[in-house]
């Protein structure tokens, strides 16, 4: 039997944060939130406000650095224990959402270590302490919507997935009017991680009909529209908001792929941020993935309007149309042409591989990867050479 899980409630279009105003019968909010980019557009004070004219007492946690870090989130939970909130609102991209899910865990259950955490699917049930509210501000995670938190090890660097029902917010806020002040680099990189999001959802093993419209949607939304929020257009800002939250609650439920379990790895190794790895690697997974896979790939780039008369030629296409986007936004093909030292790709890609494999993302990858092919296809993404194995 399969499970699909989102918010109770998720209010989006223009202003929805206001609808923050139903959190009736509630007497202390922390929100927890990450840089100056909230306080800079006004998100935050009008946030705060609208916590307070419920009669709310709130709190604000603005700790949280971009990959949030597993000392970051002890001491955010420390600080919920010691306020003791009913409602935790987190506002931002991806890295406040999941620092914030990450520390409502630890609130509610103080007797857990990191390590105790890290098996997908495990967590204890929550909500005995606080209900959880999420305002995401950047096109591209959607994780205001899914049951998953990335975090950083703060020795190793590396990125670790905490995955279960128990973390979907319980209030998702899609304001439509948030992300028109994102700045371009930030909407590309985004974009492109909603667009990988959408695509690894569509062929991911866990894939179901309830994911599969909503990946396709996303997918188009997100294509249709990118080029054109990277280029400043507030209609196509609008929607590809919605696109990214859409490609959220399908792969919340469905699950990812391989293009996520390197990015986890070496986004830090290499600094480069996590939606620009999803974009270089993406047509690369592609093509590794299409042994497999290539009737879903074909499915995808019909939605797109892709030419092809065949299913490989369709997926070609795919390929190709993901290299063409990242070009109109200024993304590199490969991480040398990123300006990864060829040194340092050299001495991590074997750890970097073998923590890939060990990621969970792996498990629902529509062909099975050991470290040999995953060491591989991360070598292809290095010197953007053509997948053929």
């Amino acid at each position: 039997m399969a499970r699909f899980t989102i918010p109770r409630d998720v209010y989006y279009g223009p202003n929805a944060m206001e609808e923050l105003k139903a959190l009736k019968g509630h007497k202390k909010a922390i929100v927890v939130t990450g840089t100056n980019f909230m306080i800079e557009n006004g998100s935050l004070e009008k946030l705060t406000g609208i916590l307070k004219e419920n009669g709310m007492q709130v709190q604000v946690f603005d700790k949280v650095e971009s990959n949030p870090r597993i000392s970051t989130v002890y001491r955010g939970a420390e600080v919920m224990r010691n306020y003791e909130p009913d409602v935790i609102v987190a506002l931002g991209g991806g890295s406040p959402v999941d620092a914030a899910k990450a520390m409502w865990v630890f609130y509610e259950n103080p007797e857990l270590k990191f390590d105790d955490i890290k098996t997908p699917f495990s967590l204890p049930k929550m909500r005995r302490k606080a209900i959880f509210a999420a305002v995401g501000t950047t096109s591209g995670t959607g994780t205001e919507v899914t049951s998953f938190s990335v975090i950083t090890d703060d020795d190793t660097k590396i990125k670790y997935p905490i995955a279960d029902f128990e973390i979907t917010p319980d209030i998702a806020i899609v304001d439509t009017e948030i992300p028109l002040s994102m700045s371009k680099t930030l909407t590309a990189d985004s974009g492109m991680d909603a667009l990988t999001h959408a695509v690894e959802a569509y062929v991911a093993t866990a894939h179901t009909d309830l994911t599969d419209c909503l990946a396709i949607k996303a997918a188009q939304l997100v294509f249709e529209n990118l080029v054109d929020s990277y280029n400043e257009s507030s209609a196509a800002r609008r929607k590809l908001h919605v696109g990214q939250d859409l490609a959220g609650m399908a792969f919340s439920n469905a699950l990812l792929g391989i293009v996520h379990s390197l990015a986890h790895k070496v986004g830090v190794t290499y600094d480069v941020t996590h939606g620009r790895c999803n974009a270089i690697m993406l047509p690369y997974v592609i093509e590794y993935n299409s042994t497999v896979s290539e009737d879903r790939f074909a499915d995808i780039a019909r939605a797109l309007g892709l030419d092809g008369a065949t299913n490989k030629q369709l997926t070609n296409s795919l390929v190709e149309a993901v290299k063409n986007l990242n070009g109109k936004l200024g993304i590199p093909l490969s991480y040398k042409e990123a300006g990864v030292n060829e040194k340092t790709f050299l001495d991590t890609v074997d750890v970097l591989a073998e923590a890939a494999c060990g990621d969970p993302c792996t498990l629902f990858n529509p062909r099975e990867t050991k470290f040999d092919n995953m060491k591989k296809v991360l070598t292809c993404c290095y010197y953007g050479t053509d997948v053929n194995f």
